[in-house]
């Protein structure tokens, strides 16, 4: 069996998720009230990190967890609804190319699979009518139908993403080599590093360097302002 992996942010979704976010819970007209306590809350762990005193990835962790936390415990299904909301709008706005890479994988027989580090919820919704056969994202706990927020959002990233991946593909004879990855941070090269035909999307920097000297292929498109 051949994969095609793709990354969320910044590959199939041209831009960061976590800015639309923030400014969706800020302008809600039902649940702005939360955004002060979650914008207090990860206030100090931002200024560290950007006085390079907190790592990126664990500033990206909490910042996930404390956005969750600020719905105390709301229903599952408001929770869905917000997600639905702003997935609608991102639905809009998904990359034509990585959605063409898509259609032409599943054509060729791929078992297609989207893992990010976005809310499950969020995935979800914005990929609705996008076909994958596999979505993997930090997954929102939930007891008895309400968000439990006594228990922290399983944030999926680097290292975690290859572990979520290899697990759910453990029972599956992969054919790695003929398989291809799509990814814009250096943060995906653990999973660019498991396919034969890794693919560097808009990258960053750091990814770009080391994608040209690995000569892997590099998507470079404009990004466009969102709908």
């Amino acid at each position: 069996m051949k994969v095609a992996i793709f990354d969320f942010d910044g590959t199939l979704f041209p831009k960061e998720t976590f800015p639309l976010l923030m400014s969706h819970l800020k302008n809600h007209p039902i649940h702005f009230q939360k955004y002060r306590n979650f914008f207090l809350r990860i206030l100090p762990v931002y200024l560290a990190y950007k006085c390079k005193l907190y790592p990126e990835q664990k500033m990206k962790e909490y910042s996930m967890r404390s956005y969750i936390a600020s719905f105390g415990s709301s229903p599952k299904t408001e929770i869905d609804q917000f997600f639905s909301q702003i997935g609608g709008i991102m639905s809009q706005n998904l990359n034509e190319t990585m959605l063409h890479r898509l259609a032409q994988h599943r054509n060729d027989g791929y078992y297609t699979m989207l893992v990010s580090g976005a809310y499950d919820s969020l995935l979800y919704s914005v990929t609705k009518n996008v076909n994958f056969d596999c979505i993997i994202g930090s997954s929102i706990p939930y007891h008895d139908e309400k968000l439990n927020k006594n228990t922290p959002v399983n944030y999926i990233y680097g290292e975690r993403k290859t572990e979520f991946i290899n697990a759910h593909l453990s029972s599956s004879d992969v054919d790695w080599k003929n398989s291809f990855a799509y990814g814009d941070s250096y943060s995906d090269l653990n999973v660019l590093e498991l396919v034969g035909n890794p693919v560097a999307v808009n990258p960053e920097p750091r990814l770009l360097e080391l994608a040209n000297h690995k000569k892997w292929e590099i998507i470079k498109e404009p990004v466009k302002s969102l709908v």
